[in-house]
């Protein structure tokens, strides 16, 4: 098998963080932060950003970046002692130069490997040892695959547990015009109500109010209908058991120092997540996490939550 030999250009972002671009074609393209290992921005073939970043973000460390897709390890929210979301959103990877083999389906070369050790600081506040190998990778069809490989590298013995979502803000007309498909008769937590356990009701998750809801035991895939961009995100999961649904609407993003007063109108969050059961390693052990995420035309109807089927 040929050696895969990564393209990508480093550059220096705001404020002068390092930041690595991906280009599939001239306009397709992809911008991960070293700050966070953050993916910033997702192009489409006409140059189009189909991630959302926040008016107000804030590229100084240690706040972490507002918008994009943050990778919250190794607690999701508040679900622990550390702090909201964990440390991974706001360290500096690396570039891993030789990252173990990755058996993947991607013909691309346009991808980047970085990884993540826990600093001194880390080890006091959440004492275990890890390597975290974070792959991104943008396809020849213009989609966008994040591979999160997690390894429990402790010598003494200890397994951990952790939480994990793939924070992912998904740029929209309007949040009024949208809705969700795939996540119909899921049983979720209510993030708004004490993580009180409901039913989903309806066909489709629609957006009139804010909403911040866990979904358990999800598909692996989801779809994001925006009707007036006529335009389908599509999001597929491996590893990644539930899917958390946020939008802070006109209250809430008054509340949040970081984010625009009017932004919630054009952001939504759909996270490929797993929170419910938390993942353990021992010593040794490996979890991988995938997402993919493709748009497509909006031609996409329920049951057809195949983008190859589309795209063809």
């Amino acid at each position: 098998m040929a050696m895969e030999r990564p393209s990508f250009e480093l550059a220096k972002g705001i404020n002068g963080l390092d930041k690595i671009v991906l280009r599939e074609s001239r306009y397709r393209s992809a911008e991960v932060y070293l700050y966070g290992g953050h993916v910033t921005s997702w192009k489409n073939q006409n140059g189009e950003e189909l991630l959302y970043l926040s008016s107000k973000a804030i590229f100084k460390p240690p706040k972490p970046i507002r918008g994009g897709i943050p990778l919250c390890f190794p607690q999701f929210s508040n679900l622990g002692t550390l702090e909201s979301h964990g440390f991974a959103r706001n360290r500096i990877w690396e570039v891993d130069a030789c990252p173990p083999p990755l058996p993947t389906n991607s013909s691309s070369n346009s991808f980047v490997d970085l990884i993540l050790r826990p600093t001194d600081d880390d080890l006091k506040t959440w004492p275990h040892n890890f390597e975290y190998r974070l792959r991104v990778d943008l396809g020849s069809e213009g989609e966008l695959t994040l591979t999160s490989r997690i390894r429990n590298t402790n010598a003494d013995g200890k397994p951990f547990t952790f939480t994990f979502a793939y924070h992912t803000y998904f740029s929209v007309s309007d949040i009024s015009e949208v809705r969700v498909e795939g996540l119909e008769t899921l049983d979720y937590l209510d993030n708004l109500k004490n993580r009180e356990r409901f039913t989903e009701q309806g066909d489709a998750i629609t957006f009139e109010s804010e909403i911040d809801k866990i979904y358990l035991s999800t598909p692996t895939k989801i779809a994001i209908l925006d009707h007036e961009k006529k335009r389908t995100f599509v999001v597929r999961k491996d590893g990644l058991a539930d899917a958390v649904v946020w939008n802070p609407w006109d209250k809430k993003s008054k509340t949040i120092s970081d984010l625009g007063d009017e932004d919630y109108k054009h952001m939504l969050c759909v996270e490929a997540a797993a929170v419910e059961r938390p993942i353990t390693l021992k010593p040794g052990e490996e979890w991988k996490g995938r997402l993919e995420l493709s748009a497509v035309p909006s031609s996409y109807s329920s049951g057809q939550l195949d983008p190859k089927k589309v795209l063809q």
